[in-house]
């Protein structure tokens, strides 16, 4: 049966009907953790929605998340050919595999599946899902600002406001998602009695905030010989949970949880929040202004003249006032963008996952030229000598015009999709793909000069998501294997490859000014400066700063003698480059940052996935 494609006109109609009571039992089942792509997960998915079609008890089913290994239209493709056999009502959200590498920049989760988010009733029960990135950029886990506003929408349109509420989310609701407590905080506003996610792969009981909440087991077998599902019964204000092994048996009951009005909005007790007291710490940090986007902003910023271009995940390419942040001029595409602008000679270059790639007037937004690709483009421009260079996801890296949008030339051999920005350097530009590859092609005419494969198992592993640097003759990456690695740039022999004793670097990454350092981040919250000149990994430099574990793979900048250091949680940090030690530290929000853009010697422009963009401004302590 097909699911109901649920708009918010929909869900008002739908809770505007006679309240029925929750006297009567129903049941429904809880799948969860399929992974499409995984060697036995279609098999497991096809019994599962064997095993629900034959069970005439079951209402309706709900999926919450990680439907796909690796979030890829072939594998959403067949995810949904499965599920669309189930001849009773389901409702369907994505998690971190559909989007975290989604070839499609997590367009086709919601083109396949009607939606990203889900509200319904039953028998007087409110079920809402939203879905729960992080969407294209390693991080902890992050429910998308587009989804925030929908659920603010749902809320504010129930005609009662006591109705009971389940809440599904892909995700543990807390700290590992960065902005769980800001959904937490809207529903116990609500008569909030359950929370179902999974991402656990196994079935656990837990307590978020004090909301009874229900971790569920995967749908794979793993070592078993099938796999397996919950099935959720709600009866006399308890909710039952078993687990049902398909076409086999229904094991005995591992769970019940009370469903009962907690009474939240009148509660006093305090539950940890993330601490924006580090604001108080280095106060002379001012923000200028601040913008709030209604939805994700996954992508640096860039500046030209009095304004400061950012692209969204509702498609707009968007122009702010650099003095005060207000919204100059928008340009809509017509698909969610990850692409950091590039701007150069009063033009703006975006990719967008709509399949093209856009040049606008810098000072209008007015389109200049549009190319079509075959697949979405979510790798960022670089320009460089007039000529745009950018990676889409249809295996091509395209050189454009700048002025007409005339491919120049056009590489049509990438493994996999490319989201980086590419490195230009002596006459090559460099880039890695989510193939396991890197490659370096010639500039003038993109001929391969050569590419390299770093050998790992998995594709999530793929030297994909740094921004490289080059200098000596030497380019440098590092990527989620936590290698760091160092090349020849004319011929990618590798000159050294290793990874930093206990130290977990990851893909955050960059250039010092002076070219003698190349800053690397570690998960351990470390910033260190690697040599660009010695023959082996050389620590030159160390900050210190102390970050808590950290994921950001957002690239470190240096300007003006102060290095800006992005973190997972909207900490924007700055360090000294002569003596390591931090300037100063401000919180924005507790959201994953993009790369800071520096605008001088005392401003810098952060920005952050929960769709926030801030100036601020450093004034000095005085002596």
């Amino acid at each position: 049966m097909r699911k109901v494609k649920h708009s918010l006109l929909l869900l008002v109609c739908l809770v505007s009907l006679p309240f029925l009571g929750r006297a009567q039992k129903f049941s429904f089942a809880f799948v969860t953790d399929i992974h499409i792509g995984n060697p036995t997960a279609a098999e497991d998915l096809q019994r599962t929605v064997q095993d629900i079609n034959a069970d005439s008890t079951l209402r309706f089913a709900v999926l919450t998340g990680d439907i796909t290994e690796f979030g890829s239209d072939e594998e959403l493709a067949q995810a949904k050919q499965i599920i669309q056999d189930l001849n009773k009502p389901w409702y369907i959200i994505a998690g971190n595999h559909d989007s975290n590498w989604s070839e499609s920049g997590s367009n086709s989760f919601r083109r396949v599946f009607g939606a990203e988010t889900f509200a319904f009733t039953y028998n007087g029960y409110l079920f809402a899902g939203t879905s729960s990135g992080p969407n294209m950029r390693m991080g902890p886990g992050q429910v998308p600002r587009e989804n925030m506003v929908w659920l603010d929408s749902v809320l504010a349109n129930m005609p009662d406001p006591s109705m009971p509420i389940i809440y599904l989310n892909h995700y543990p609701q807390d700290s590992s998602q960065n902005n769980w407590y800001e959904a937490i905080d809207r529903l116990k506003q609500r008569n909030i009695q359950l929370i179902l996610c999974g991402h656990g792969h196994s079935n656990r009981l837990y307590n978020f905030d004090g909301i009874p909440s229900i971790i569920g087991r995967s749908n794979l077998r793993a070592k078993d010989s099938v796999g397996g599902y919950n099935i959720v019964t709600v009866e006399n204000n308890t909710a039952t949970f078993a687990v049902r092994k398909p076409l086999v048996e229904t094991l005995p009951a591992w769970q019940e949880v009370p469903l009962v009005n907690h009474h939240f909005a009148q509660e006093t007790k305090k539950y940890h929040r993330p601490s924006f007291s580090v604001n108080q710490k280095y106060a002379q940090v001012e923000v200028v202004w601040e913008y709030q986007d209604d939805s994700d902003v996954g992508a640096g910023t860039a500046v030209s003249g009095k304004l400061i271009f950012a692209t969204n995940t509702q498609g707009e390419i968007y122009a702010l006032n650099k003095k005060n942040g207000k919204r100059e001029w928008t340009y809509q595409t017509g698909g969610k963008i990850y692409s950091t602008p590039a701007v150069a000679k009063g033009y703006v270059v975006v990719g967008s996952s709509d399949n093209s790639v856009y040049c606008l007037k810098a000072s209008t937004g007015k389109q200049v030229w549009k190319v079509t690709t075959e697949r979405p483009v979510l790798g960022s421009p670089t320009i460089q000598n007039k000529v745009v260079y950018v990676g889409g996801s249809d295996g091509h890296f395209r050189a454009l015009d700048l002025k007409s949008g005339e491919v120049k030339w056009d590489f049509d051999q990438v493994k996999s999709f490319v989201v980086t920005k590419p490195l230009l350097y002596q006459g090559k530009v460099y880039f890695g793909s989510w193939g396991t590859e890197f490659y370096a092609l010639d500039a003038q005419t993109g001929q391969l000069a050569w590419k390299w494969n770093n050998g790992a198992a998995s594709r999530m592993y793929s030297p994909a998501a740094c921004y490289p640097v080059a200098t000596n003759g030497r380019v440098f990456i590092v990527a989620p294997d936590r290698y760091m690695t160092s090349f020849d740039a004319n011929t990618g022999e590798v000159i050294w490859r290793k990874r930093l004793d206990d130290k977990r670097v990851r893909e955050s990454m960059g250039l010092s000014a002076d070219s003698s350092l190349v800053y690397v981040k570690t998960m351990d919250g470390e910033l260190y400066g690697v040599s660009t000149s010695a023959d082996s990994m050389q620590l030159d430099w160390k900050s210190n700063l102390q970050l808590p574990y950290e994921l950001a793979p957002s690239a470190i900048v240096e300007s003006k003698g102060v290095v800006y250091v992005p973190s997972h949680s909207g900490l924007a940090s700055a360090v000294d480059r002569k003596t390591g030690a931090v300037l100063w530290q401000h919180k924005i929000s507790n959201s994953l940052m993009n790369p800071a853009m520096p605008l001088g010697k005392d401003r810098v422009v952060v920005s952050t996935m929960d769709g926030k963009i801030a100036c601020l401004r450093y004034k000095p302590r005085k002596k």
